[in-house]
C-alpha cells in the first residue's frame, strides 16, 4: 500500500473530482459517510455522548457531514466549530447550513478558552479540527484545546490526521497534538503514523479507500511503502517439485565468542527455517559442542581461537554470509571480519557486533560488498550515522548511507523499515512481544535464508521482516507478550509461511 504526501493527496481529490465529473463537496460526503459508517456500526445506537470540534476548513467540514449523519441516527451529538481563523472553506459553508437546516441546531462556537465545553470521561469526542492541511503549530487557546481534549480522559477518534500532528514533518517536543485512541485516515496511510516520535498520536489506524482515482494512485511514486500480506505474498517465490538442497543455496553463520554462541544458534536456526538449502556456522572453539548439539541440522567450523573470532576460512563458497551475532569487537576480530569483507564479493547480511565494528572503524564500510543488507536498531543506528534532529532527519540521512555504500538499511523498530536509496518500505507485522532477547538474530537469519535462495537482497530484507513479524503475530495468540521468547518465533516460522499463502476467502 502506498504512502502518499499530502500534496499527492490533494492533487488526487482533483483528479478524482475532473475524472468523475464530481463537486468537492460530494466527494467529502463520500469520505465523511464512510467514517459515520464505521462509528455507526460500533456505536450502534448507544446513549452516549458525542462532541464533534470541528475546525473551519475542509477536516471540519468532514466532521460536520458525520455530526448529521449521527443526529439522523438519534444520537446525542454536540458540535462545536473551532474557530481559530476568519476564513472558512466552501465546503466547510455548505455543510455547516445543512448540518443547522436538518438538526434545526446552531454548532457551538469556540473561539477562546472559555468556551471550551466540559469532556467526562465516558464521552466519545471526533477530532476534526486540522486534517492534513496544517502548515503551523496550534498556539494559545488552539493549543489549550487540544490538551484539553487529551486530559479530559475520553475516547478520542482522529478523522484523517490527528489535529496539530502535521503529515510531512515532525512536530516539535512541547507541540499540542491530539493523541487520538483512533484513527480513521482517507486513501492511504500517512507516513507519520509509523514513525517513533509520531506514532502514539494516531492509536490504532484504519484506512477508508474512498476511491480516488486508480490511474493516478497507480502511477504517483510514494513517499514509502507499507508491507502487509498482500505485498509480502507478491515477493514469494514457489518451490519446483524437482528440486534438492543445493537449489537453495548455502548460507554461513559467522559470529559469536564465549558466552554469546546462543545468538549464532539463533540465526542459524532462522535461516534454514527460511528454506536455505544448507547452513554452516562459523565460530570460535567454544561453540563447537553446543552447536552440534542444538543445531544438528548445521554443519559446524570452528576458529583456531577458542574463544573468539581470528581467522575466517572456508573449503567452500557460500551464497551468503550473515556475520556479527555475538561476534564482540576484539581487535583480532576486526581484523579477521576486515579479511573477510577483502575476499567476499557477494552479498552479506551484517549485524549487531559487525555493524559495531563498521562504526568504530568506518573505513571497513569501503569494503561491503555491494547490495549487502545491514540490521541495525536505533542505537546501533545512530553509531553508524551520528545523530539526528528527528525521524525525518533520520531518513534523510540513511538516504545518504544507503547510496554512499550501496547497500541495503534494515532499521528494527514496532514498525521496521527497509531503506534503499529513496525506497522505504515499512513493516506492519508484529507486535510487542517481539521486543525480547535474540529477536534480531531471528530476523538477520531469515533474511540471510532467502538470500541464499536467491532472493535479491532488498526483496528478502521486505519479506524476511514480514515473515518474522508474521511470525511473531502467531506466536502471541498462543503465549501473549510476555512469554514469547525468540525461539517461539523460530519455532512459528512455518506457520508463517502457510498463513502468507492462506486465501483468507476460503479460510
Amino acid at each position: 500500500m502506498k504512502i502518499l504526501s499530502a500534496a499527492q493527496l490533494n492533487e488526487a481529490d482533483k483528479i478524482t473530482m475532473e475524472t468523475e465529473g464530481i463537486s468537492s463537496t460530494r466527494l467529502m460526503e463520500r469520505a465523511a459517510s464512510m467514517v459515520f459508517g464505521e462509528i455507526h456500526e460500533r456505536l450502534e445506537g448507544a446513549d452516549i455522548a458525542i462532541k464533534i470540534f470541528c475546525g473551519i476548513g475542509n477536516n471540519g467540514g468532514d466532521g460536520l457531514v458525520v455530526a448529521r449523519l449521527l443526529h439522523k441516527y438519534g444520537y446525542k451529538v454536540s458540535v462545536y466549530v473551532v474557530n481559530y481563523s476568519d476564513k472558512r472553506s466552501d465546503d466547510f459553508l455548505v455543510n455547516y447550513d445543512r448540518y443547522k437546516k436538518e438538526s434545526n441546531t446552531w454548532p457551538n462556537l469556540i473561539k477562546r478558552a472559555e468556551d471550551f465545553p466540559e469532556i467526562s470521561p465516558g464521552d466519545f469526542v471526533v477530532d476534526a479540527i486540522f486534517g492534513i492541511g496544517l502548515n503551523r503549530p496550534a498556539e494559545g487557546w488552539l493549543a489549550e484545546l487540544l490538551r484539553h481534549i487529551n486530559q479530559s480522559g475520553a475516547f478520542c477518534l482522529a478523522i484523517d490526521m490527528p489535529s496539530g500532528l502535521f503529515p510531512d514533518k515532525a512536530p516539535a517536543k512541547d507541540a499540542a497534538v491530539i493523541k487520538a485512541n483512533y484513527t480513521l485516515t482517507f486513501q492511504t496511510p500517512k507516513l507519520v503514523f509509523h514513525l517513533p516520535q509520531t506514532m502514539h498520536f494516531a492509536g490504532e489506524v484504519q484506512v477508508l479507500d474512498i476511491g480516488l482515482d486508480r490511474t493516478f494512485l497507480k502511477a504517483v511514486k510514494p513517499l514509502a511503502q507499507l508491507i502487509g500480506k498482500r505485498e509480502a505474498r507478491q515477493l514469494y517465490k514457489a518451490r519446483s517439485k524437482n528440486t534438492h538442497k543445493g537449489d537453495y543455496g548455502h548460507c554461513l553463520v559467522v559470529g559469536g565468542s564465549y558466552g554469546k554462541i546462543g545468538s549464532i544458534s539463533l540465526s542459524a536456526r532462522a535461516s534454514l527455517r527460511a528454506g536455505a538449502g544448507l547452513c554452516s556456522i562459523f565460530s570460535p572453539k567454544c561453540g563447537y559442542t553446543i552447536l552440534q548439539t542444538t543445531l544438528p541440522e548445521a554443519m559446524v567450523i570452528t576458529d583456531k581461537s577458542e574463544h573468539e573470532l581470528t581467522n575466517i576460512e572456508t573449503d567452500f563458497e557460500p551464497d551468503v554470509i550473515c556475520f556479527g551475532m555475538g561476534a564482540g569487537k576484539s581487535a583480532n576480530t576486526v581484523k579477521a571480519f576486515k579479511t573477510l569483507l577483502g575476499q567476499t564479493k557477494s552479498s552479506m547480511l551484517i549485524d549487531a557486533d559487525g555493524l559495531n565494528m563498521l562504526s568504530e572503524n568506518k573505513e571497513l564500510l569501503a569494503l561491503l560488498p555491494k547490495n549487502s543488507v545491514l540490521t541495525p536498531h536505533p542505537k546501533e543506528l545512530k553509531r553508524l550515522i551520528g545523530e539526528w534532529e528527528d525521524d525525518f532527519d533520520k531518513m534523510k540521512k540513511i538516504e545518504t548511507f544507503t547510496k554512499k555504500y550501496k547497500v541495503i538499511l534494515v532499521l528494527k523498530g514496532a514498525h521496521s523499515f527497509v531503506f534503499s536509496g529513496k525506497h522505504i518500505y515499512i513493516n506492519n507485522s508484529g507486535n510487542p512481544g517481539m521486543a525480547t532477547a535474540g529477536s534480531g538474530d531471528v530476523l538477520s537469519g531469515i533474511i540471510a535464508g532467502l538470500m541464499s535462495q536467491k532472493y535479491e537482497p532488498l526483496v528478502a530484507a521486505i519479506l524476511g521482516v514480514y515473515l518474522h513479524g508474521l511470525s511473531g503475530d502467531i506466536c502471541v495468540k498462543k503465549l501473549g507478550y510476555e512469554a514469547m521468547l525468540s525461539g517461539d518465533i523460530n519455532d512459528n516460522l512455518g506457520q508463517a509461511f502457510l498463513a502468507l499463502m492462506k486465501d483468507e476467502k476460503r479460510g
